[in-house]
């Protein structure tokens, strides 16, 4: 990847505000490099900065780099994608309409790259006192990378030590003591451990859009979802135990048995079977078109995401922060009060 300085000797060739809209080409030339071997981080981060700080010169001081740094970085950035995205005035750089939705677009990377750096230390476990957390799939893929990152910032000096399972082996470690907090998805909790609700999930129904189901013109009828086989997770997993609660535990035979949401998805896209997921995991797939949702009759297929422990969790320490930080309602989540 190229440095944010990156001198690009193309840059005088752009042309100026009053030119923006012919500037964009139909489409970029079928020899351009891909972006994987020149767009960098910096460059989104400081077009992230112009729409978070309403200048480019406030943009490059929120990043700590030269001004002339950061407009060259950006310029290389438009030739790049081949489109502009500042409209440059002796006022200052406003955003174009493309550079509006590209921010949107750079914001979502720039959140992934953040779970990333989260979720990686946590699996590092680096640091000097440690917090011992297990969590289920869904959870630690999509919402525990945000409560570490908040949770660092409140205590920088604390390492947690994330260990990723199902919420059957989370709630087999809780009971063991090797992990002080666990984050479960299925609602078959044991008496001895206490819990408490930090998030309210939804379960959709998906299938492929060529499939029959993704076809149909009336809601799926419950009784017709639990006489379906679907592609499902392992035993053990919360997903799978929720909905043997909710719609039957005589359910056919999975189709085939997988151990991550990303590996369902990809069994239902290539078409092999419907399967039942959070919406959480299958929401790229259906904004990309890969997947499709299909309506059921009767409520929605809300669960609760819980945080379990042994014993009695003492009102200060670093586990009792990091509840507070998980029940602080991160991505949206419904916090409510202890269920035992």
């Amino acid at each position: 990847m190229s440095t944010a300085a990156e001198d690009d000797p193309q840059q005088s060739r752009l042309p100026g505000p009053q030119h923006a809209q012919q500037h964009a080409p139909s489409h970029a030339p079928s020899h351009a490099p891909h972006i994987d071997s020149w767009l960098n981080l910096t460059m989104l981060r400081l077009l992230v900065g112009v729409a978070d700080h309403g200048s480019l010169s406030s943009s490059a001081r929120a990043a700590g780099i030269a001004q002339s740094n950061a407009s060259r970085s950006l310029r290389t950035l438009e030739r790049r994608l081949g489109y502009t995205l500042l409209r440059r005035s002796t006022r200052g750089s406003t955003l174009t309409q493309e550079g509006v939705l590209t921010v949107e677009w750079a914001r979502e990377v720039l959140d992934g790259v953040d779970r990333l750096s989260a979720g990686a230390d946590a699996l590092a476990h680096r640091g000097q006192e440690e917090l011992a957390i297990g969590a289920s799939m869904t959870i630690a893929e999509h919402l525990l990378p945000g409560w570490i990152g908040a949770f660092r910032a409140r205590r920088p000096g604390v390492a947690t030590q994330l260990r990723v399972m199902n919420s059957a082996h989370v709630i087999e470690a809780v009971t063991a003591g090797t992990v002080a907090l666990g984050f479960v998805e299925t609602p078959d909790l044991p008496a001895n451990l206490r819990a408490v609700t930090v998030f309210t999930d939804q379960l959709v129904v998906v299938a492929a859009p060529g499939q029959a189901w993704a076809r149909r013109t009336e809601p799926l009828d419950p009784d017709e979802l639990a006489t379906t086989a679907l592609v499902e997770r392992e035993e053990g997993s919360g997903t799978r135990a929720f909905l043997d609660r909710l719609v039957d535990d005589h359910r056919p035979a999975p189709l085939v048995e997988l151990n991550s949401n990303s590996a369902i998805c990809q069994a239902v896209v290539e078409g092999i079977g419907p399967a039942v997921l959070s919406r959480l995991a299958v929401e790229g797939y259906l904004r990309s078109g890969q997947l499709a949702e299909i309506p059921t009759r009767g409520p929605r297929l809300d669960r609760m995401l819980q945080a379990v422990w042994r014993g009695r969790l003492p009102d200060s320490g670093t586990a009792a922060e990091f509840l507070e930080v998980a029940r602080g309602g991160g991505c949206g989540g419904s916090p409510v009060q202890d269920s035992r």
